[in-house]
């Protein structure tokens, strides 16, 4: 018995799983999935997606069950990314799918690991979270006998690697570019000069209402933030403001939640009316023509992003560089420098199914290979193999 295929409205610039331009490889279509609910649990059931639940978002994962790791910040991005696809008219399931691969090529660590990588592998080609999430979901995933990688929809893929923006000019030749991308033999193919599609940019800006409306969560949650000082911010101070005056007995904890709730669906809102004014200007009649408007359709509102600014500058000042997260960061940072040096210098200690696509001792062949190693690590991971390799007692 075949199942209909999700029916649900979407609009003429929507992607729609019909028209897709398909997989590198070609299959057979489900009977029971469109392509990108597909793809969508091929992203799910992967060991990389599964690893983000010991990944950093901000606090290591180890330092309480209570914070969020990239795990959870995934599936929270995927939430608000139904959302508005659901209100914009976009396809659900492709925005939920963006959502959920959006981080796949983070190392661990978070960001302060990112930048041990994008330092060590600056000879070799350079390090990009984005172009690592593309080498995991077409290379480094190997489930299926007939390919490596999951075989992902090419809308599925340009979302991944263009959910920023464009990644190089019209007619660039690719030398701006990281080599994991340019090592995906199909990469031009990928049209990196525009803008990637409705449903892409939609999981950008989910990304950004979740990290920035969680990360002020879990500080104060962690005690690192306070809210007085939150008060003298634009929006955020109203908010908080306005759930004290209706609930002036309300504990601490269900205030945090209840504040942080109302902005994010107040930033959502936005999102919503901003988008809705741009897509009735440009009246784009297809998918096709969305990616050729050369700017993004999916927007905050200027007055919105003043009030992001304010509230980023806000985390940066005390949460970011508070010296708790520094020395979580600095403590990951040279686990990694460390781990890196060590298998580049000699990868004979690396295990034996690693040791098959190495090189000579720091040759870039082998450089990228322990940077493929590293960047699946957990944060668990990572901590116990640098005390397994750096410590004289690591195997007694």
């Amino acid at each position: 018995m075949k199942i209909a295929a999700n029916d649900r409205f979407r609009a003429p610039y929507a992607c729609h799983p019909s028209q897709s331009r398909g997989r590198q490889f070609a299959q057979p279509e489900s009977a029971m999935r469109n392509a990108f609910q597909r793809d969508r649990d091929r992203i799910i059931h992967s060991g990389a997606f599964r690893r983000l639940k010991e990944k950093t978002q901000v606090f290591v994962a180890h330092e309480g069950d209570q914070y969020r790791t990239r795990l959870t910040h995934s599936l929270e991005v995927a939430q608000i990314a139904r959302t508005l696809a659901r209100a914009l008219g976009g396809d659900e399931d492709l925005a939920e799918t963006l959502a959920l691969a959006h981080d796949l090529g983070h190392p661990p660590f978070g960001h302060a690991g990112e930048r041990v990588l994008a330092d060590k592998m600056k000879k070799f080609g350079g390090f990009d979270h984005n172009a690592q999430a593309l080498r995991v979901v077409t290379k480094l995933e190997v489930r299926y006998p007939e390919f490596d990688g999951l075989n992902l929809t090419w809308e599925t893929l340009e979302g991944v690697v263009k959910h920023n923006g464009p990644l190089m000019p019209a007619g660039g030749d690719g030398s701006e570019l990281a080599w994991a991308f340019t090592d995906y033999s199909d990469w031009k193919a990928l049209e990196l000069h525009t803008h990637a599609g409705l449903e892409a940019q939609i999981a950008a800006l989910s990304d950004d209402i979740a990290y920035n409306n969680h990360d002020l969560d879990d500080g104060l949650r962690s005690g690192i933030l306070e809210i007085d000082p939150l008060l003298d911010l634009p929006l955020v101070g109203d908010i908080f403001r306005r759930v004290r005056a209706r609930w002036p007995k309300i504990k601490r904890t269900v205030l945090i939640h209840e504040a942080v709730r109302e902005l994010i669906g107040v930033m959502v809102s936005d999102v919503l009316v901003e988008t809705s004014g741009l897509l009735d200007a440009a009246r784009p009649e297809s998918a096709a023509a969305l990616r050729q408007l050369g700017q993004p359709v999916v927007a905050f509102s200027t007055d919105m992003l003043e009030i992001l600014a304010a509230l980023r500058r806000h985390l940066f000042a005390n949460m970011y560089r508070h010296y708790k997260v520094n020395r979580m960061m600095s403590q990951g940072q040279r686990v990694m420098s460390d781990l890196f040096d060590l298998y580049l210098g000699d990868p004979g200690v690396l295990p034996p199914d690693v040791q098959r696509d190495m090189g000579e001792a720091g040759s870039a062949q082998t450089a990228r290979a322990v940077c493929d190693y590293i960047a699946g690590m957990t944060d668990r991971f990572a901590v116990e193999e640098h005390r397994r390799l750096f410590t004289v007692q690591g195997y007694y």
